[in-house]
C-alpha cells in the first residue's frame, strides 16, 4: 500500500471515515460472549453480531441489543481494535469462527470496511448489513471512499494525538474533539448521551483509515445498507453509491451519523429483515 499523507483534503476524508460513532453508555450485560456455543441453546434464529466504528466502542448498540434480544436473536457486539484494517478484520473473523450457526453481521461506519473483510470464507455468514457504513471494493480504503463524494464536515472536528507504537515506531490516533463531538455524530441523540459518547470515544489510527480493502464479503454474501440521511460523516450520497454497487436492500432514515443510536428501531428492523429473508 502506498503510504498517504495527511493533506486537509485527507484529513477530512479521513475524519468523513472515521465516524464509527458512538458510544452511548448503557448495559454491556445484554451481550452474549463471543465463544458462547448457541447450538447448546434453545435459540432457533441466527446469531447477530455487531462491529462497532471508530470513536465508539459497543456500548454504541446497546438500543439495538435489547431489542434483538427481546426479540429472540442471540447477540455478540464485538470489540473492533481500532488499529489497522487487515488485523481488525483477523480479530472479527476470529470472533466469528467462534459462533456456531448462521449468522448475521453488521457493521456501522468503519465497521462496514471490517465485516467486509471479516466475513470472506465464512459459510456461516449469511447477510451482511451496513448502518451508515463503508462498504469498500477491492483495493479501496476508507480514506478514498471519504473523498469521493463532497458533504462531509468531520474533518475540521478531528483532533490528532501521536502515540508509540510497540516497536517503538509512531503511528498517529484520531479523536473527535468533544465539544463538536454532539453535532457533527450525534445531532439527533439526547445532549445528556452525547457528551458521554464524547468522553467515552475510543480513538482510531491513521493507518486503520488507509488500509486498502481485500476482496469484500459483499460480492458473495446478500446485503442490506441502513442510508442516514441526515449523516455529517458519510454522506448520504456516498452511502447510496456504495449501497447501489453493492447491489444492496436499502432503507432509507432521517437520521445522523448515529442511527444506532438515536433511531435503534429502525435498526433493528433492518437486521431482522436481512435474517428472515437469508436464513430458513
Amino acid at each position: 500500500m502506498t503510504k498517504r499523507t495527511l493533506s486537509r483534503r485527507s484529513r477530512t476524508s479521513l475524519a468523513l471515515l472515521a465516524t464509527g460513532g458512538v458510544a452511548a453508555a448503557l448495559v454491556a450485560t445484554s451481550v452474549v460472549p463471543a465463544s458462547a456455543d448457541i447450538s447448546k441453546t434453545s435459540h432457533r434464529k441466527p446469531t447477530v453480531v455487531l462491529v462497532h466504528g471508530a470513536f465508539a466502542d459497543s456500548t454504541s448498540w446497546n438500543g439495538v441489543i435489547k431489542e434483538l434480544k427481546r426479540d429472540g436473536y442471540p447477540v455478540v457486539a464485538a470489540a473492533n481494535p481500532l488499529r489497522g484494517l487487515a488485523s481488525d478484520a483477523a480479530y472479527v473473523k476470529d470472533v466469528l469462527a467462534g459462533i456456531k450457526g448462521p449468522i448475521v453481521l453488521a457493521g456501522h461506519s468503519y465497521g462496514g470496511m471490517v465485516i467486509s473483510n471479516a466475513a470472506t470464507g465464512n459459510s456461516n455468514v449469511k447477510a451482511l448489513v451496513y448502518v451508515a457504513a463503508f462498504a469498500p471494493d477491492k483495493g479501496e480504503s476508507a480514506l478514498d471512499l471519504a473523498a469521493k463524494f463532497p458533504g462531509s464536515s468531520l474533518g475540521e472536528a478531528l483532533q490528532p494525538v501521536p502515540w508509540t507504537q510497540p516497536d517503538g515506531a509512531k503511528g498517529t490516533d484520531f479523536y473527535i474533539q468533544p465539544a463538536k463531538f454532539g453535532h457533527q455524530f450525534a445531532a439527533d441523540v439526547p445532549r445528556s448521551t452525547s457528551d458521554l459518547m464524547a468522553v467515552t470515544q475510543r480513538p482510531v489510527t491513521q493507518a486503520a483509515l488507509a488500509g486498502d480493502s481485500a476482496e469484500p464479503a459483499w460480492k458473495t454474501i446478500p446485503s442490506w445498507n441502513l442510508v442516514a440521511t441526515q449523516d455529517l460523516n458519510i454522506p448520504a450520497k456516498t452511502q447510496s453509491f456504495m449501497a447501489e454497487r453493492a447491489g444492496s436492500h436499502v432503507v432509507k432514515v432521517k437520521a445522523s451519523h448515529a442511527a444506532s443510536v438515536s433511531q435503534p428501531d429502525k435498526v433493528t428492523a433492518i437486521i431482522e429483515d436481512a435474517a428472515a429473508r437469508t436464513v430458513r
